[in-house]
């Protein structure tokens, strides 16, 4: 016996794929924020807060070439802006930074300190000089010493510590001492590992005021 067609069955199947499609299409529509074809656009990026920098200035936080982090200052909060500030606000005070990687039981670095400061007082208002004491993470003395050390040998010019054990990684610091130079928009212009004097420092500085 051949069965009769049911009336409707064909056209209430169309309307129920239909409507699972419509469905569908809105679940998606509203996973990537609406029916709307303008784009979102993306949150602009907060930058670090920024400190006042006493007589120097205000300082704003510039995006480095190298990786920033907080300093713990032993001298000089005065001209960079506060006991605890990041690179990027240091550099953000619109001079050039020699930061200088040191350690108290550091002999070379015992050498080349009073030529760094011999640069500062003939040029502190053309470029930042700053001194990071990393000794307690290579073993070449502890904060005590370090501090010490600037006493014996009348520093003046802005130095710091940091608690951040990584800053030795992150700034390839392979031999003691280690210099970093850096444009006031917080690009690199090079790394220096080891001894340096007046002359070779003042040379530097040069090519960071020309570029």
């Amino acid at each position: 016996m051949q069965r009769g067609k049911v009336p409707g069955r064909k056209r209430t199947g169309r309307v129920a794929l239909l409507t699972t499609l419509a469905v569908a299409g809105a679940l998606v529509l509203a996973a990537c924020g609406g029916s709307d074809p303008t784009p979102t656009p993306a949150p602009t990026p907060t930058p670090a807060p920024s400190s006042s920098a006493g007589s120097e200035g205000s300082s704003t936080a510039v995006r480095l070439e190298v990786p920033d982090f907080t300093i713990s200052t032993y001298q000089g909060e005065e001209q960079l802006g506060g006991t605890q500030v990041q690179l990027s606000e240091v550099v953000g005070l619109g001079k050039p930074v020699v930061l200088n990687f040191w350690a108290g039981l550091c002999p070379p670095c015992r050498a080349e300190m009073p030529d760094f400061q011999r640069v500062h007082d003939a040029r502190g208002d053309e470029v930042t000089i700053l001194g990071i004491d990393i000794g307690p993470f290579i073993g070449l003395g502890s904060r005590e010493a370090g501090q010490a050390l600037l006493a014996e040998l009348d520093i003046k010019y802005p130095v710091g510590t940091t608690f951040d054990e990584n800053v030795v990684r992150d700034f390839g610091v392979r031999g003691m001492p280690t210099t970093v130079f850096l444009y006031p928009d917080g690009r690199l212009l090079r790394t220096w590992t080891g001894l340096l004097n007046e002359a070779k420092i003042d040379g530097f500085i040069d090519q960071l005021l020309e570029g």
